[in-house]
């Protein structure tokens, strides 16, 4: 796998996804095309490099004015970033989006500014979101559909990771975009890895959101990080090593007494994909830390 490569979903007609290269690393970002009778892309990037998903949408056939779809799984910028400059660059798409996140869209300084404290030096990675036009969005919610034709995305909410995070299952793939709700999955090594970032994480919450997807039993993950993948046993895994990961982010912290050292502990001690590199595997780290002890510091 490589760095703007485009693939089809295995035993997911008509789906295929784009490598982004998000944070300059292969095997972690990607985004899916849905080359449906509605044309839809699910989720968007960084925004840094959208020219990859409009070239990944000709490799699969659909120009720019045919699609019609942007359907987001939360507004995080890695996943809603490029909403903006996709929205401008294919007029007759429509953006679908969290009612809780809509207003962030149309007006983003706020996610920006957001997005600059939680990530930390990775932000150069990253560019300033585009407003996305009040009259190109549609606010979705649980229970809501948006209709493709000959596929649908029966909305699902799953606030865990955050209040305006969604998923969307397919029934004609029998398959969840999982966003963040089931965790990130590197296919070069088949493993399973926590995501867990401020300011919203909630264990509670993520731990019934895993529980929802495997309610829905799909036969396929749809990983936003990254690629599809069977279902298996990846949700109980993900259930499991979450509830550990947070115990002991929880456990370390009494143990020290101090956030920095807390931080520094699982940066030097948690093993990380070796495709993501140093730098990224570091702030990875970081951030889930910090987003527990936020986490942690709410709930007292």
């Amino acid at each position: 796998m490589a760095i703007g490569d485009v693939y089809e979903a295995e035993a997911c007609e008509d789906v295929y996804y784009v490598d982004t290269g998000m944070y300059d690393v292969p095997e972690y970002g990607s985004v899916y095309i849905v080359d449906a009778e509605r044309p839809a892309l699910v989720d968007t990037g960084l925004g840094t490099n959208y020219e990859r998903i409009l070239d990944a949408m000709a490799e699969v056939g659909l120009a720019p004015e045919e699609l019609e779809v942007i359907a987001l799984t939360h507004i995080h910028l890695d996943h809603a970033g490029g909403a903006g400059f996709l929205a401008e660059a294919c007029p007759n798409a429509t953006v679908y989006v969290h009612e809780l996140g809509a207003r962030h869209l149309v007006d983003p300084e706020r996610i920006w500014e957001g997005t600059k404290g939680a990530v930390g030096d990775q932000i150069e990675h990253y560019v300033e979101p585009e407003a996305v036009p009040e009259d190109r969005l549609v606010e979705v919610s649980g229970g809501d559909e948006i209709d493709l034709g000959d596929h649908t995305f029966e909305v699902v909410h799953a606030p865990g990771h955050a209040p305006h995070q969604v998923v969307f299952h397919d029934p004609t793939i029998d398959g969840v975009f999982t966003a963040d709700a089931a965790g990130i999955y590197t296919p070069s090594t088949d493993e399973m890895h926590v995501t867990s970032p401020p300011v919203n994480f909630d264990l509670e919450q993520a731990l019934a959101d895993v529980e929802t997807i495997a309610e829905l039993d799909p036969e396929t993950l749809l990983f936003g990080h990254f690629g599809p993948a069977p279902t298996g046993d990846k949700l109980d895994v993900y259930a499991e090593m979450l509830a550990d990961w947070v115990a002991a982010v929880e456990s370390k912290r009494a143990e020290l007494g101090d956030d920095d050292a807390v931080v520094d502990h699982f940066v030097e001690t948690v093993e990380t994909p070796d495709i993501w590199g140093e730098s990224k595997a570091s702030a990875e780290v970081a951030m889930n830390v910090r987003g527990i002890i936020v986490a942690l510091d709410r709930d007292d």
